[in-house]
């Protein structure tokens, strides 16, 4: 069982001196729910090498078991200073992919067009395909074979509106994933603000906020049985 978690390059916020990166919460449990499944986990980026994490997911009101585990896991480390870059990456050599959040989805992922080829070609081979909070950006211009929005007509989730609101305020993201989402044609639903909430729709698996992260990693656990 081979799954790979796709990380942002984005290590700053354009036009600003804010730095940002992935969630490190919403790298940590997915990748030891799957680790610890036996699975074989690959870290990926969009350009490679070191993946940057958001400083304020390392404060110690954002750690949990998992990042706390990360953090002392020599291997962890240098598979997330190692990342494979995205343009090498097969579709073919996965049986799912995950998409970690934090900022840096919305600005590097979102348009990336390996990243992209890389979602279509999983989702047309059956496989499944997960996105957590900000890394749902990367579904934003993935199609079917058929030309439609990938989301289109799906239930799906994602960093609600009253959250962004909430945790970065109005302007710094260059669009709010749940008005993409329903203006794509997605069902967008969600759970009151930070709580746990992963929808699954056939191999198509979301989750709304870092809360979630480790749920919706088993529900692609469930998906590969």
């Amino acid at each position: 069982m081979k799954i790979l978690i796709v990380l942002s390059s984005s290590g700053q916020i354009p036009g600003t001196d804010r730095k940002t990166g992935t969630w490190f919460e919403e790298l940590a449990a997915p990748y030891y729910t799957f680790q610890d499944a036996d699975a074989q986990v690959t870290l990926a980026s969009v350009s490679g090498g070191p993946a940057p994490i958001d400083p304020a997911s390392e404060g110690d009101g954002a750690q949990t078991d998992a990042t706390r585990r990360f953090a002392a896991d020599p291997a962890a480390k240098q598979a997330l200073a190692n990342t494979r870059k995205l343009s090498v990456i097969r579709a073919d050599d996965y049986d799912a992919v995950f998409y970690s959040g934090g900022l840096g989805p919305v600005f590097d992922l979102t348009d990336d067009k390996s990243s992209i080829a890389l979602i279509e070609a999983t989702h047309r081979a059956g496989k499944a395909v997960a996105a957590v909070c900000h890394g749902v950006a990367a579904l934003r211009l993935a199609k079917t074979p058929e030309g439609a929005p990938l989301v289109r007509g799906r239930s799906v989730t994602g960093f609600s509106n009253s959250e962004e609101r909430a945790a970065h305020g109005v302007g710094v993201v260059p669009f709010l994933i749940e008005d993409e989402l329903r203006r794509l044609g997605g069902h967008y639903t969600s759970a009151a603000d930070w709580n746990a909430h992963v929808v699954v729709d056939g191999q198509l698996i979301t989750g709304q906020n870092p809360a979630s992260s480790e749920a919706a990693a088993q529900k692609v656990l469930e998906a590969l049985q």
